[in-house]
């Protein structure tokens, strides 16, 4: 029996793909993932067998990446970002019975695009999906107000599409009930990919901003602050006890 790997391979430019990642595409025998992703490393592995499967596939790729493991090839099944954060490690894992399942970690959006930003993320943080997809929106609601609350930090990811369009928006209406309007926040757009680009804004100019798929967006907490063209959310360091 061979062995599936469930790979991140961070936001998509190679340079940004861990080592150990690069090692494993590099040495199996099938690449399996949505298409989208696939396109992305394709031309870095042009030799290998590659299973696509489109948008909302996710089943049948992880199906189809097992039969292949069963037939005694290695796989590897990708996904961007981190496998294991709103990636397919889990589902494999589920799925997998008796077939060895290793998860390679990789750079999620919130690290990533954390680092354009310079450091948003200093102190404690929380990361929120805003699709609806697979968890109801009275849930998500729920959890952006607790942490905007306990005034942590978050990094939002799936911020909007065609279907979703104001729910950037609402998430700032819900985050604005204990954040000041000025609160700092950063958007990093298509990060490791053609049109990256990042802005800073405050929480009220948030609310109006357009944002999609390819998109991650930083909250700061009541601490955070503009430093130039750079967000950062301060530990603590230079503070005095006395």
């Amino acid at each position: 029996m061979g062995k599936v790997y469930a790979v991140g391979i961070g936001p998509g430019d190679p340079l940004q793909m861990t080592a150990a990642a690069a090692q494993v595409l590099a040495g199996g025998d099938v690449i399996a993932g949505y298409s989208g992703y696939v396109d992305l490393i394709r031309p870095l592995y042009p030799d290998r067998k590659f299973i696509e499967t489109p948008m909302r596939g996710e089943v049948e790729r992880c199906q189809l990446a097992l039969e292949a493991a069963r037939a005694g090839q290695t796989v590897a099944v990708i996904c961007s970002g981190d496998a294991g954060i709103y990636g397919m490690a889990g589902l494999l894992i589920e799925m997998a019975g008796d077939t060895e399942i290793t998860v390679m970690p990789g750079v999620t959006a919130a690290i990533s695009g954390a680092a354009l930003l310079g450091a948003p993320l200093g102190h404690d943080f929380a990361v929120i999906s805003l699709s609806d997809l697979l968890t109801p929106w009275e849930k998500i609601e729920k959890r952006l107000e607790l942490a905007a609350e306990a005034d942590l930090c978050m990094a939002l990811y799936n911020p909007g599409s065609r279907k979703r369009a104001d729910y950037l928006q609402r998430a700032c209406r819900i985050i604005r009930r204990h954040a000041a309007p000025e609160t700092v926040c950063g958007i990093a757009r298509n990060v490791g990919r053609d049109g990256e680009c990042i802005s800073i804004l405050s929480l009220q100019e948030l609310e109006t901003e357009p944002a999609d798929m390819f998109t991650t967006v930083f909250i700061g907490n009541s601490q955070t602050k503009r430093i130039g063209n750079r967000m950062v959310t301060p530990r603590g360091y230079h503070v005095s006890d006395e």
